[in-house]
């Protein structure tokens, strides 16, 4: 049997996705969680092969579980399942060592075979985005610029950015500033929605 966990913050996908692979003979759904923190600790506890697991969830993104699953050194594979179709998060999934990519509109037997190929030692990606995922522009942000503008892009000011995350309120100017210029945009919630739109949030 292939023991697999799914990380997804909306309850009806969780349940969806849970109920589909328990059709399948030899996958056994061990266990969910709703944000990829406490997907993380059942990580630690349960031991699963494979980790299904959205991109956008609180408190921990799917892309910070695979590194973080990947720094604990655990031996789970991570397979990305999204509504996201863009190149950026597919290069930056796969850096993280995601071993699958797959779109949420993809076919249920789609899944179920992509869990068996990632855990065969293959990967699993998306086929309409095998080819645009190495052709798409390297993503030009530092870890601390994109977290400094996921916050901006949440409408925070310069100091409530600079609390939450420990700075000085002119280092968070200086991360800001560099990524507008990185991405060429007008003001801070412009570069927020092109690095969005370009999957490097």
């Amino acid at each position: 049997m292939i023991r697999v966990l799914i990380a997804e913050d909306q309850a009806l996908v969780l349940g969806a996705l849970a109920a589909l692979l328990k059709l399948e003979p030899d996958l056994d759904v061990v266990g969910c969680a709703g944000n990829g923190r406490d997907a993380l600790a059942l990580c630690a506890q349960l031991r699963p092969d494979i980790v299904l697991t959205d991109i956008e969830m609180p408190l921990m993104t799917g892309l910070e579980l695979a590194a973080a699953l990947a720094a604990q050194r655990l031996p789970c594979k991570v397979i990305i399942v999204t509504t996201f179709a863009r190149s950026g998060y597919l290069r930056r999934a796969l850096a993280a060592g995601v071993r699958g990519y797959l779109l949420k509109d993809a076919p249920a037997d789609t899944l179920a075979a992509a869990i068996r190929s990632v855990q065969a030692g293959g990967r699993a990606v998306a086929p309409e985005l095998a080819l645009e995922g190495w052709s798409g522009r390297d993503d030009p942000l530092t870890e601390r610029e994109r977290q400094v503008l996921r916050l901006a892009g949440e409408g925070r000011s310069s100091a409530e950015i600079a609390k939450q995350i420990h700075l000085s309120e002119g280092t968070v100017r200086n991360y800001l500033s560099e990524a507008i210029s990185k991405l060429d945009a007008a003001n801070r919630i412009d570069a927020f929605r092109l690095a969005r739109d370009a999957g490097w949030l």
